[in-house]
């Protein structure tokens, strides 16, 4: 929105001078006395026009037109960077356009009539969450919450499995807890099984429940024990997801692929499209004619499939439904493996640019800088809830997305416990609510905000660097959309507190007289919807009061 101008008057500039439609990049000089907005196109150009950059950079400002109240000066700075100060006019007007959007601000029409799903968290029920999966579930989250807020139908959905080995060691881990809950203390635990305390705790509900009726060792009995397991683990996965405010729409079972005969059409259309071989028993994919390094295994010898097998089918279910973007989220030990998954269905004939993969890092604790790996309570290894318990939901979701996606997160539980705005939650919302505070007070004195914003009356540099940054927020959106990183979106808002801060302890709001005092007021209540909706699309409260 406050680049748009620039960009607009600079694309018709080069079209002047014969320069076809490009992409400009601009940006804000740390320097503001250099400027408010800053092109390094000239010199982008240099070697194409086989010209200086300052040279160039003449030719541009030589042939811009533009408001000559929005824009005061335009000059050349360095190697041939094109500098531009902005006057008060555009930044009143911008101020204003912002203000039209009200409590919307940040919603975009960019989407509408597009269809998107994202599918995250995906784990198992065979256990409890542990730090990996709520990474995966907050930053899936907060990507949906993106698509949302440019206006595409957004469907959220959990993938899982619940048949195969492991849910069979998960049957038969509870069956063992089981026996030796009930006496038998040397009753064999599976050399695969579940180990953890959730397994014990399973074992004495059934217990408590049935007593010893499930005592002999059958077929029933343990497809019992793991339809049982299996609903208790969902029971907790769904539950610890709530506290962290991540909901899913569907919840999509890959044994319906089997049962649909998914698995077997997509055996017979691979085998149709000369896409498989047989060797040794088994069935493979021919993924070295499809621009992979070596060809993998779809079914076993012993004729059970591979994890790819049901993967491909799987995607291919999403694009039967329709949808124009498929955002996967995976960690990092998917990397090597997501891209035999898209080449089979690119060989297939669908368009793989649908789809997109984001891979992300895994989470260190650490603690006064020394790692920690066992939770104080209960003596294990830190379960999901055990770190909500700790630090709360909304530090959790936000020190999940402060890094780069690819970044191996370190999480400062030092960091994390303060209350203070040493954290950067309790920063931004103390921002928002110290701006609540203004208009609770307001109330008390009898002023509301008037139908007239008065913004024409704002002329401090600090007020401008604050409209300049909320003006920033669309674009912050759809650049997290883009590149699929919801860090941006914490980048930024701690910027904007930062800049809000500074305006709130330079220039007095309610100890000024209307018209002035107005035009602060309509400048702090739009800073506190930007604040909010980005807190919102993190998943995370604004709180009125601290």
């Amino acid at each position: 929105m406050f680049k748009n101008y620039i960009l607009d008057i600079l694309q018709k500039s080069l079209s002047k001078i014969g320069i076809e439609q490009r992409e400009i990049i601009i940006e804000y000089p740390k320097n503001s006395d250099f400027g408010d907005i800053s092109t390094n196109i000239a010199m982008q150009l240099a070697r194409e026009l086989k010209k200086s950059p300052r040279a160039i950079a003449q030719e541009i400002i030589d042939n811009l037109e533009y408001d000559a109240n929005f824009i005061t000066a335009v000059n050349i700075a360095g190697a041939g960077f094109i500098n531009f100060k902005l006057g008060k006019s555009y930044f009143h007007f911008i101020c204003e356009n912002i203000a039209g959007f009200g409590e919307n601000f940040g919603s975009s029409d960019f989407g509408i009539g597009k269809k998107a799903q994202i599918e995250y968290v995906s784990a198992n029920p065979t256990g409890l969450l542990h730090l990996g999966h709520g990474r995966n579930a907050v930053i899936g989250d907060t990507l949906a919450n993106i698509y949302k807020k440019l206006g595409f139908t957004t469907d959220r959905e959990y993938y899982f499995n619940n048949a195969g080995n492991q849910m069979r060691n998960l049957a038969r881990s509870i069956f063992a807890r089981y026996h030796q809950l009930l006496g038998e203390s040397d009753y064999p635990f599976p050399e695969d099984g579940y180990h953890g305390d959730y397994i014990i705790e399973i074992a004495q509900e059934l217990i408590d429940l049935y007593g010893n009726k499930f005592a002999e060792d059958n077929t029933e009995n343990l497809a019992f024990f793991q339809k049982y397991g299996e609903e208790w683990n969902f029971k907790r996965i769904k539950s610890t997801l709530e506290r962290l405010n991540v909901f899913q729409d569907t919840y999509y079972n890959e044994n319906t692929l089997y049962e649909s005969g998914k698995i077997e059409q997509l055996l017979n259309e691979l085998k149709e499209n000369n896409l498989v071989y047989e060797l040794d028993n088994a069935l493979w994919l021919k993924l070295s004619q499809m621009g992979m390094e070596e060809d993998r295994v779809a079914v076993k010898s012993s004729g059970e499939p591979t994890y790819r097998l049901p993967d491909i089918a799987y995607h291919i279910e999403k694009f039967k439904r329709g949808y124009d973007e498929m955002v996967d989220i995976f960690g990092s030990d998917h990397i090597a493996t997501y891209p035999d998954v898209l080449a089979v269905l690119k060989a297939l004939g669908y368009d793989v640019n649908k789809v997109k993969v984001v891979i992300y890092q895994f989470i260190t604790l650490v603690e006064n800088g020394e790692q920690v790996k066992m939770s104080k309570r209960s003596g294990k290894s830190y379960t999901l809830d055990e770190l909500i318990d700790e630090v709360g939901s909304d530090v959790v979701r936000y020190f999940f997305l402060m890094r780069g996606v690819n970044t191996h997160l370190e999480f400062d539980l030092g960091l994390a416990k303060e209350q203070s705005e040493k954290n950067p939650v309790f920063y931004l919302q103390y921002a928002h609510a110290r701006i609540c505070s203004i208009f609770q007070k307001a109330k008390e004195e009898g002023i509301y905000l008037s139908q007239n914003h008065y913004i024409t009356e704002l002329s401090e540099q600090i007020e401008f660097d604050l409209i300049k940054k909320i003006a920033d927020f669309p674009e912050i959106i759809f650049e997290s959309y883009k590149t699929l990183e919801p860090h941006i979106i914490c980048d930024y808002l701690y910027d904007l507190a930062g800049i809000f801060h500074q305006f709130y302890h330079n220039c007095r709001i309610l100890q000024e007289s209307d018209p002035l005092r107005q035009a602060r007021l309509h400048l702090a209540n739009t800073t506190r919807i930007t604040l909010k909706n980005g807190l919102q699309i993190l998943g995370i409260s604004a709180p009125e009061k601290m």
